[in-house]
């Protein structure tokens, strides 16, 4: 069980450091670690803690970045339906969360290109309806940081102010499903443990990753996103059905 715990902090200490430069991949890179090791419906809660964590992270590393009107405008509709996301992930079958989760990753490469190709500029109002979609996904599949990317960048905000933006957002998201979780009942103490460890591995590689943010291109970015997104889905398609 030692080797175990000392690979998902590995995997963690990286996730972290490629979500603080490209603004998401953490839960990506680490959902189908924690599914292989804890299984699916305890995957899900550790990473929603450390999620909180990593979000913290960033949100510390680019404080004063913060574009606080975007932030109340994505969070005010988000934090409700990752709320009613989550009570929903809960009551699927396990075997429908790992095809589900892996289906949805793989589905997100040609979504996000997409999205990017359409230049869409979009107001603080529709930023909102974003922000309930985006966050009812989140409730249901974890990482939807693909969709909140360019749900983001397409307001106008970039690099720090987008990831701080994006951080805060995704945190006040991330704390309704685990206000929902413990109604219930899948945060028992060592869950929150479990999500406390991988969190501070998440947060260390956040802070490591800080430099890196200027020097990564844009094609890197890509590159990075789309991999992650492969290599996950297919990863939990195969825990799906082995």
């Amino acid at each position: 069980m030692l080797g175990e715990y000392l690979f998902v902090l590995l995997v963690g200490l990286v996730a972290g450091a490629i979500s603080g430069v490209i603004g998401t991949g953490s839960s990506i890179m680490l959902l189908p670690v924690l599914v292989y090791t804890f299984g699916p419906k305890q995957a899900v809660p550790i990473m929603a803690v450390a999620a909180v964590m990593a979000n913290i992270s960033r949100v510390i590393a680019w404080w004063r970045e913060v574009n606080w009107r975007a932030f109340a405008a994505y969070s005010v509709t988000g934090v409700p339906a990752a709320a009613i996301g989550a009570r929903t992930l809960w009551a699927l079958p396990v075997h429908v969360v790992d095809i589900g989760l892996g289906l949805f990753f793989l589905a997100m490469i040609p979504v996000r290109h997409w999205l990017e190709a359409q230049r869409i500029h979009i107001r603080l109002w529709q930023l909102s309806i974003a922000g309930a979609f985006i966050g009812f996904l989140t409730g249901i599949v974890l990482s939807t940081g693909p969709l909140s990317v360019p749900a983001f960048t397409s307001y106008g905000l970039v690099k720090g102010a987008f990831l701080s933006t994006e951080a805060a957002s995704s945190f006040a998201i991330y704390v309704s499903k685990i206000v929902t979780f413990q109604e219930l009942g899948a945060l028992p103490a060592k869950v929150i443990v479990q999500g406390v460890i991988v969190g501070v591995s998440l947060m260390l590689g956040t802070f490591a990753a800080k430099r890196v943010v200027q020097r990564m291109s844009v094609a890197s970015f890509r590159y990075v996103l789309d991999l992650l997104l492969l290599g996950s889905g297919l990863s939990m398609l195969w825990a799906a059905f082995h």
